[in-house]
Order: structure tokens, then sequence, then C-alpha cells
């Protein structure tokens, strides 16, 4: 029985996933996927690679995430279950491409800087 280990990030989430034939149990920081996502969406976007691929409950999957928000982490998953799936059957790559599932989103929250309010507000201006 091989397991595989793969990572996933988005924004400042980390998510590290153990992936392995079984009955589907999927486990988030020793929690099920129920307790710790308890939002639906949530739950839906971490299963949507294995809809996608139709291999919905042919996985073991415990999944390690940290830092980030709820959603940060939900799509750090989603990235590192993807790639996992490449791993156990390559013909899979293609599907998951084109739904974007792959592809690292760069998007990050900008800095905040020096002299201003926030990242690009500045304060108010005042004529007088």
């Amino acid at each position: 029985m091989e397991m595989i280990n793969k990572i996933g990030r988005r924004k400042t989430s980390v998510a590290r996933i153990y992936m392995a034939p079984g009955k589907g149990e999927i486990t988030v920081n020793n929690r099920s996927l129920e307790v710790y996502f308890p939002f639906e969406l949530h739950q839906i976007v971490v299963k949507q690679p294995l809809a996608l691929v139709g291999v919905n409950g042919n996985y073991d999957i415990k999944i390690n995430v940290d830092g980030g928000g709820i959603t940060g982490q939900a799509e750090a998953a989603r990235m590192a279950i993807s790639r996992a799936l490449c791993e156990f059957d390559i013909e899979h790559r293609p599907a998951l491409k084109k739904e974007g599932f792959l592809t690292r989103d760069p998007r990050m929250v900008e800095r905040k800087k020096p002299g201003r309010r926030k990242a690009r507000r500045k304060f108010q201006f005042s004529k007088r």
C-alpha cells in the first residue's frame, strides 16, 4: 500500500497531505473534515479534485494545515490533493490542470507601506 505525501499552498496557508488508497476518510488536523470545516462550501472545495476525476471515497486522506484563514487552508488542501491524484494516475492531470487546481494562486496580501494608513490607503488630504 503506497502512501503519497504532497504539499499545497495558498496565501499564507500550507497544507501537507498523506494520501493512501482506502475507504474515503478525510481528516484535517486530527479532526474530521466536517468538524474542521463546518461550512459546506469549504468541504466542497477540498473534495473538488476527487469529484472531478470520479474517485470520491477511494482514498484516505490525512491533512495537516497551518497558517492563514479557513478559505486559504481549504484551497491549499485542494491543491495538495490534486497533486497527489496526479502522482497516483497521470491520466488525471489534464482534467485537473484545465480546472486550475494544479496552479499555485500567487495572490498575496500587499504589505503596508510606511507613511500610509494601509497598503494603498493614504491619510486624508487637508488643503487648509
